[in-house]
């Protein structure tokens, strides 16, 4: 009888972490699962069986408490209720946790549901959201109450934005109540910067694990065409500097894009891939705005004819936008941020302090100088040895054999 493998994120192929619970489903059915993924918000389809968490009436409903209460996460009862009993029925050997967050679901429902079973769960951590009392990100605005008791949350305006309420000691509280009382919990995070993070939090005597995120090393390799530039109307004698977000923001770094569209000359052109309309409208006529692509093939063609790609995040994990650019032959540049200069090697990109554009000026000219040729065989070999996402999902497989024999 096959094993059944239970999967929770807040999406499906519709960002990073959607599409690595799609791949590891994927890689699960290869190896004899039963694969099912539960989402709350955007499907882009998938190979797994799906179970859809509520509504878009209730993400609404979600969101506008969170808004108001400070209260992410614990709104979407009857939905959570609903998906317990569909949990129930499925019986599932192994719990993929992947994003709570994203005003779908209630964690307090489903942990004290989850709580009472003898199944290993695993819980990829994405963000810091799971340990801290309200942020994703604790080190947008340096701080680290997150390793005592959160309190007076420094960024309450930030995701998840709360208009009036600050509830960061209660949510800490109940979060490390209820998720310190998982007794099978295995936790991976996708860089060592966030695992020796977690290790000083109040899930430290959790077993704690890293595995890198991978790319499909098929898709996203240094072949390109000629149609690319045709398409997105690129002139193929100009150094292309390439930027990629899901959705930009000054964290992203698009504020640093346009600071550096002002010290660079006519040789250059700032492609930046993700931008919303009005974002286009705003820019600087240097940098060429690309709405987001769900088409992975136009992205890596996107990779492949850039020069240089550049990742001025300033807070992050692991970027998957960092190895995929590495997996299509392209240097990366990355602030010294989070786990995001993990995927770099000494010949295959730079790392620059957060906010220093004279750096990022110099690092690109340092490309230029060298030629992208000089990396572009070192990106492509980094990537396969160290993030081939068969190889990494295959070590998801490998844990879930690990923890089922406990």
């Amino acid at each position: 009888m096959s094993q059944i493998l239970l999967q929770i994120n807040a999406t499906i192929n519709a960002d990073s972490a959607g599409r690595i619970a799609d791949d590891i489903g994927k890689m699960a059915i290869a190896f004899g699962y039963e694969s099912y993924i539960a989402y709350g918000r955007s499907n882009k389809g998938s190979s797994s069986n799906l179970i859809r968490i509520g509504n878009k009436m209730n993400i609404a409903t979600h969101g506008l408490y969170s808004l108001l209460f400070d209260k992410q996460g614990l709104a979407s009862r009857q939905a959570t209720k609903n998906f317990v009993r569909q949990i129930e029925s499925i019986r599932p050997d192994i719990i993929h946790i992947h994003n709570l967050h994203g005003y779908y679901i209630n964690y307090e429902i489903l942990f004290r549901y989850i709580n009472t079973l003898e199944v290993p769960v695993v819980w990829t951590f994405h963000d810091c959201w799971p340990f801290t009392g309200h942020c994703s990100f604790f080190d947008a605005v340096h701080c680290d109450k997150w390793q005592t008791e959160c309190d007076a949350c420094p960024n309450r305006a930030g995701y998840p934005r709360s208009l009036f309420v600050d509830s960061s000691k209660s949510i800490f509280r109940r979060k490390k109540k209820l998720f310190s009382s998982c007794m099978n919990l295995t936790i991976v995070t996708p860089s060592v910067w966030l695992a020796d993070i977690v290790k000083s939090s109040f899930l430290g005597s959790k077993n704690i694990i890293t595995i890198h995120n991978g790319v499909d090393m098929n898709i996203f390799q240094p072949a390109t065409s000629v149609e690319a530039y045709r398409k997105y109307s690129i002139p193929q004698n100009k150094f292309i500097i390439l930027g990629v977000a899901g959705v930009w923001s000054k964290r992203k770094g698009l504020d640093d894009f346009v600071t550096l569209s002002k010290r660079i000359d006519d040789r250059n052109i700032i492609i930046l891939v993700g931008l919303d309309k009005q974002q286009q409208k705003d820019l600087p006529k240097n940098i060429k705005g690309i709405s987001r692509t769900d088409n992975i093939r136009e992205l890596a063609q996107l990779y492949a004819m850039s020069d240089v790609f550049v990742n001025p995040t300033w807070v992050d994990n692991f970027p998957t936008t960092n190895i995929e650019s590495l997996a299509c032959g392209t240097p990366v540049i990355t602030y010294h941020t989070g786990g995001s200069p993990e995927a770099l090697s000494e010949d295959t990109g730079f790392i620059v302090e957060k906010g220093d554009i004279t750096g990022l000026l110099s690092a690109i000219d340092k490309v230029r100088e060298l030629g992208k040729a000089a990396f572009t065989e070192k990106c492509r070999q980094r990537a396969i040895q160290f993030f081939d996402k068969e190889a990494r999902y295959k070590d998801y497989m490998d844990l879930f054999q690990r923890i089922k024999k406990l």
